[in-house]
């Protein structure tokens, strides 16, 4: 397929969000998450599992300078992907081997709500942080705290498993937000050292290894975009056109060969272009998609393009929850196989949206269409936000879709669900994760290209670029109401998303429709104002997916709904309500005309019809459930 009409995001200097709904959770993550997550990097948080990350810089920096000055440096095992204080030395590395990662993402949070707040305490805080990280890089740009500490020789010898590539790439995308909100090069002048070094280890005539976690190959496109070195897009390009070739590399590393294609957990089981499903490692799957779309965009690469495409519409169709969750499966924290999406064993980790929306942006980019638009609304404002507390202090790492809290205390098969938000986690990727993601939220609102200024998301706000200057009133999430005033410096194409679940949008102007967007001719001075009626849907699932026959779930607007125990009392499975039901929606919730079946006290009778009663039952969004302590929560509910 032809790739035309390229757009790119606006950056967060162009946008200021000033709406209902989102300014309170970008003031949510300013005040209390990231003020919380550095306490937690800095394991002060009692009672939360110790992060080790701080640690681990200041344990490097020591080291450096030993090697420095031709000190006995000391050398332990780097063979673990978790190491602790029961199977390590006391003075080894410590944690997981992407630890560091949890460091750098607070940092790029960090510099996203320095955009937009101005906060002294919070710069001198990442200030001090920077110091910490620098002080451990050593002389040839190197710097991962789980070699540097435990053994130099080991560095880039195990790319499939140890994520130094990885870690290197929240670096860079930490560095360059810095860097933007404060001007302060200190962290990307150690990203750019760090890159140059992997640049020219990796290669043709060199290395041809490629990350066995992806991101490395987002950030080098970042990197590029801000540099315009070159070197730093042919690399990214590289580590994509060098992975699932034969021999493969993480084999030849291992000096190993492998018969049978067994690296579809990193999607490194067969060239990118050649892939057309979504396989493996969920959040390393995103990760790789989103970068395969860069490299589409920048090369003009039609069948990359085909590939991402192709891939997308398996995620969107056939392996997506109605959450916008992906990654059904604990095993491997992996796609399953397709309409493979069970809600009470649900995965669906917080980082595999979060990445969804990564690739949802650049598949915009490429070519504006609303269902990528569609899906990054559905992640956003439910999987994404139900991964925090609305103190914005416990998280989830999975967000399943029906919760049993004894199931999950007693049956084995489900200890991965957790009834409430933990404080923190050992392997810690989702609270950062988070925090960088809603303080960046602009840069996924609009993209624009010469001539067309499109509108994804509809956060209240200003933007202003070279096309203009445009206000937004929202009450997107209330009354689907949304008013934009434009103030043109030059003539240009004004395009609206129409949200997928709208039936009858509205719009004040004429327009015309093409792939989701209505399209405006601005000239002059110009208010649109536009209505997307937010009705109560009962929403079924395809019968392909054995989880929910009988059951539907209900929606309004943007959010999926999602009932609990707190409101409706125990066996929530004894609920149900019929396609006639009578629903009223006041205050954020649903209240909906239903029946509770009495419960059999026989494990097995004759079959009947169940003996219900009228009930009513109350539904919340679901990204608030969980805020009420332990109790039983589902989305879908039966239909009779």
């Amino acid at each position: 397929m032809e790739i035309n009409h390229y757009s790119r995001h606006l950056e967060l200097d162009c946008v200021r969000i000033d709406d209902k709904f989102w300014s309170k959770e970008i003031e949510l993550v300013r005040k209390e998450v990231i003020p919380y997550q550095y306490n937690a990097l800095n394991d002060n948080i009692p009672g939360a599992q110790k992060s080790y990350s701080i640690e681990n810089f200041i344990k490097a920096a020591k080291i450096v300078q030993n090697i420095k000055e031709n000190k006995k440096v000391e050398t332990y095992p780097a063979d673990k992907w978790e190491y602790t204080d029961e199977n390590c030395d006391e003075n080894a590395f410590h944690g997981w081997v992407f630890q560091d990662s949890d460091v750098y993402k607070w940092i790029e949070a960090a510099g996203y709500s320095l955009m937009h707040t101005y906060d002294s305490a919070l710069k001198r805080k990442a200030d001090e942080m920077i110091d910490i990280v620098c002080n451990a890089q050593m002389d040839n740009g190197y710097l991962d705290t789980l070699y540097i500490i435990n053994d130099r020789d080991k560095i880039f010898t195990n790319l499939r498993d140890f994520h130094e590539l990885y870690c290197f790439g929240h670096l860079t995308e930490g560095a360059i937000s810095y860097y933007k909100a404060t001007g302060d090069k200190k962290l990307l002048n150690a990203a750019i050292k760090f890159a140059d070094l992997i640049c020219s280890s990796f290669g043709e005539d060199k290395r041809k290894g490629y990350p066995g976690h992806e991101i490395a190959e987002m950030a080098l496109v970042k990197l590029y975009e801000l540099t315009h070195s070159r070197a730093y897009l042919d690399t990214a390009k590289f580590f994509i056109e060098e992975r699932g070739k034969k021999p493969y590399y993480f084999d030849i590393e291992r000096d190993k060969i492998t018969v049978e294609d067994n690296y579809f957990y990193n999607q490194a089981h067969k060239q990118p272009r050649h892939q057309h499903e979504a396989v493996g490692h969920a959040v390393r799957g995103v990760y790789l998609y989103s970068a395969m779309a860069d490299i589409a965009r920048f090369f003009r690469d039609d069948a990359l393009y085909k590939a991402c495409e192709d891939i997308w519409n398996n995620i969107e169709n056939k392996k997506m929850y109605i959450t916008g969750g992906i990654g059904a499966t604990v095993d491997g924290e992996a796609f399953s196989f397709d309409y493979d999406l069970p809600n009470d064993l649900a995965y669906s980790e917080t980082c595999a949206s979060i990445g969804l929306i990564f690739f949802a942006r650049r598949m915009l980019e490429i070519a504006p269409k609303s269902k990528y638009a569609d899906v990054m609304e559905r992640a956003l404002y439910n999987t994404v936000l139900a991964g925090m507390a609305q103190d914005g202090k416990s998280f989830f790492y999975v967000n399943p879709l029906e919760v049993l809290p004894e199931a999950s205390h007693k049956d084995s098969r489900k200890r991965h669900i957790k009834p409430t938000r933990q404080k923190w986690f050992s392997c810690a990727c989702c609270p950062p994760n988070l925090a960088r993601l809603i303080s960046s939220l602009g840069e996924y609102c609009y993209t624009q290209n010469d001539h067309t200024l499109f509108v994804h998301l509809f956060a209240g706000g200003n933007i202003k670029t070279d096309k203009g200057s445009i206000h937004i009133r929202s009450d997107y999430t209330h009354s689907g109401e949304i008013e934009f005033d434009i103030k043109p410096n030059k003539p240009f194409t004004f395009a609206i998303r129409i949200p997928h679940w709208c039936d009858n949008p509205e719009f004040s102007s004429e327009y015309h429709e093409k792939d989701g967007y209505a399209y405006f001719r601005v000239h002059h001075n110009t208010v649109i104002q536009c209505k997307f009626e937010q009705k109560i849907k009962i929403i079924k699932c395809s019968n392909n997916v054995r989880a929910n026959i009988g059951k539907a779930a209900l929606s309004r607007g943007p959010f999926i709904y999602c009932f609990e125990e707190a409101d409706n009392g125990k066996n929530l499975q004894m609920l149900s309500i019929s396609p006639g039901s009578q629903m009223t929606y006041k205050d954020g919730f649903i209240i909906a005309d239903g029946f509770r079946e009495k419960p059999d006290d026989k494990l097995y009778t004759e079959y009947k019809a169940g003996v219900k009663k009228n009930c009513k039952i109350k539904l919340i969004p679901y990204y608030l459930w969980g805020n009420r302590g332990e109790n039983e929560m589902s989305v879908y509910i039966r239909i009779v």
